[in-house]
């Protein structure tokens, strides 16, 4: 008969391991001074909470390594320093991106006021039509669809679509007569014409 001095110690079922509750009490005793810390260095409240988030995952993964006096706090001080740092120069090259990305767009992009009158033109030309006609026209110019795709949605047959969508779109040049000059520009004096609908 094996002496009971020989056997393993009795598993408590449902027991956290050891290394969880460490985690859990280093959590508990350093967060608001580890989110004081991270607020004096970093541009808002959300990006504190990520440091601190960073942080307490580096410790989660380095428990064994995290002092278990009262210096586990600069030690949590030491990992949220550099955490601080890999966020500031992510921010220098996320800022350094939408300076680039900004003088793109001024050099590619239309001026914001002729896209404003266009749309405005546009969308009063589709106010003229039948609902029908607006949508067809609107799943293929604005949502992208191709005709076939467009006759799924509406429910038509395909063969149908393309002069369904031929004839919308002369009604909607017809609406939107002259209210672009040469350039693209809209007309100041421009108006949408009515159009009745065709049967």
């Amino acid at each position: 008969m094996r002496s009971t001095s020989s056997l393993p110690p009795p598993v408590r079922i449902g027991a956290v391991p050891d290394h969880e509750v460490r985690f859990r009490d280093l959590f508990e005793q350093q967060f608001r001074g580890l989110l004081g810390y991270a607020l004096r260095r970093v541009g808002s409240p959300d990006d504190a909470a990520d440091v601190v988030a960073e942080t307490m995952l580096v410790a989660w993964r380095r428990i064994d390594e995290v002092p278990a006096d009262e210096t586990a706090r600069l030690w949590l001080y030491g990992v949220a320093r550099r955490v601080v740092a890999n966020h500031r120069r992510g921010q220098l090259r996320r800022d350094g991106l939408a300076v680039r990305l900004r003088q793109h767009l001024a050099e590619t992009t239309p001026d914001a006021a002729d896209l404003i009158g266009s749309a405005t033109v546009i969308r009063q030309g589709l106010a003229t039509l039948s609902d029908d006609d607006r949508e067809l026209l609107m799943l293929t110019a604005w949502d992208g669809l191709e005709p076939r795709e467009a006759a799924v949605v509406l429910g038509v047959p395909a063969r149908t679509i393309r002069t369904r969508l031929h004839r919308a779109r002369a009604r909607l040049r017809k609406s939107v007569g002259d209210a672009f000059d040469d350039a693209g520009h809209v007309r100041e004096d421009h108006t949408p014409q009515t159009v009745q609908e065709e049967r």
